[in-house]
């Protein structure tokens, strides 16, 4: 997952003030976690950040909206107060960052915060990954730790990956995206729809680039716009499968 497009856009955080004013920060499976919504809820819903961490402000206001549905939602640091916060710097090693905090490692720790959400009392999880996360909700959608993922402009998956999907998966793309092209999306939806008993929705959204549904203005009335249709095909996935 190393395209340019993962890296472009950052959110503005400034620690000082929130725009999510629902939930709070805690500590879940030795991650810290953004956490909104019903404590005593069955239902949970896993956001999983792209390589900007878990204080991006669209993010957390995303899961304020999930939260609103039902569902207990958590949003953890994944990379334990290292997010990417120098792209740009030529002094910044994006390789030894994407060493350190590699898809693997954080599909681990997701189904270790997983884990300790079913011992809550939780039955059902969904998953949503942004970019990198979009990864890590993969590598999930392969086991039957969650009931449904979300993968939005996710960092390059294989065929492979696809292929090993085993829960209903959506898969919701950008028109403008090097990382994941609408071509391969497109394949990858074909592959998903022909897997018997599994329910899958692809979409390719018109004149947005990678990183669109979390990662926008909230001036541009277009990207907004465009990202609320995002954020909508996911809560309904949510709703309709994790229950």
């Amino acid at each position: 997952m190393s395209s340019p497009h993962c890296f472009q856009n950052p959110p503005t955080i400034d620690p000082s003030s929130s725009t999510a004013t629902s939930g709070l920060v805690t500590e879940i499976a030795g991650l810290s976690a953004y956490v909104t919504g019903p404590a005593n809820s069955k239902r949970a819903a896993l956001l999983i950040s792209d390589v900007f961490g878990y204080e991006a402000p669209n993010l957390r206001k995303l899961a304020d909206k999930v939260a609103a549905a039902g569902y207990l939602t958590v949003v953890p640091d994944f990379f334990f107060g290292d997010p990417i916060v120098k792209w740009g710097d030529p002094n910044f090693d994006v390789g030894a960052w994407l060493s350190k905090h590699g898809t693997d490692k954080g599909f681990e720790d997701a189904r270790s915060v997983i884990a300790e959400l079913r011992n809550k009392g939780v039955s059902s999880v969904g998953a949503a990954g942004f970019c990198w996360g979009g990864n890590v909700v993969a590598k999930l959608a392969k086991l039957d730790d969650i009931q449904a993922g979300v993968i939005l402009h996710p960092g390059p998956l294989t065929v492979d990956d696809i292929n090993a999907i085993k829960v209903p998966v959506s898969i919701l793309g950008a028109e403008i995206d090097r990382s994941s092209p609408p071509e391969l999306l497109k394949q990858f939806g074909e592959i998903l729809s022909a897997k018997p008993g599994i329910d899958s929705f692809v979409k390719i959204f018109p004149g947005v680039a990678h990183g669109w549904s979390v990662r926008y203005s909230l001036e541009d009335e277009s990207a907004v716009r465009s990202a609320e249709e995002a954020q909508g095909d996911l809560l309904n996935w949510f709703l309709k499968h994790v229950n």
